[in-house]
């Protein structure tokens, strides 16, 4: 169970992950040990995953992003567990989803061009464990992209 504390100690790192543990203290009106227990306490539970590195993607020659939707010939468990270690080990794929409706995937990927998604749909996507089908659309632009949680 989360108190207000521990609600304001993970809106203060959402907004500003670098923050030191005096800094956070400080932002949340706590002395330094009861804080860092706090913090300590909210990722042993898993509460807190792990902190990151947030990257233009642009700004890295990756400027198109492509939603891909996966339809699968069978969903025993096995081809579930191939294609989800499959998609894990595949760094233009940032983003995979299971989904319920007509698809059973969503992934997001970026890409340098849409030639090179081309050939990365032909040459790896569509040959991922029990994939019968994929959708692809393009994203026109980001409109809104974030980490950060309605806390």
């Amino acid at each position: 169970m989360l108190d207000d504390i521990d609600l304001a100690l993970l809106r203060a790192l959402q907004a500003e992950p670098e923050l030191s543990i005096q800094q956070l203290a400080e932002r949340i009106n706590l002395s330094h040990t009861p804080c860092w227990r706090r913090l300590k306490r909210l990722e042993s539970s898993g509460v807190i995953r792990g902190r990151a590195v947030l990257l233009d993607a642009a700004a890295l020659d990756l400027p198109i992003t492509v939603f891909a939707e996966v339809k699968l010939k069978q969903h025993d468990e096995d081809t579930l567990s191939r294609l989800e270690d499959a998609v894990a080990s595949c760094p233009p794929i940032v983003e995979c989803f299971s989904m319920s409706g007509d698809r059973d995937y969503i992934f997001r990927i970026v890409m340098q061009s849409v030639a090179q998604y081309e050939q990365f749909l032909k040459k790896t996507l569509l040959h991922l464990p029990g994939v019968a089908s994929i959708s692809s659309s393009f994203a026109l632009k980001c409109v809104k992209l974030t980490t950060s949680l309605p806390i």
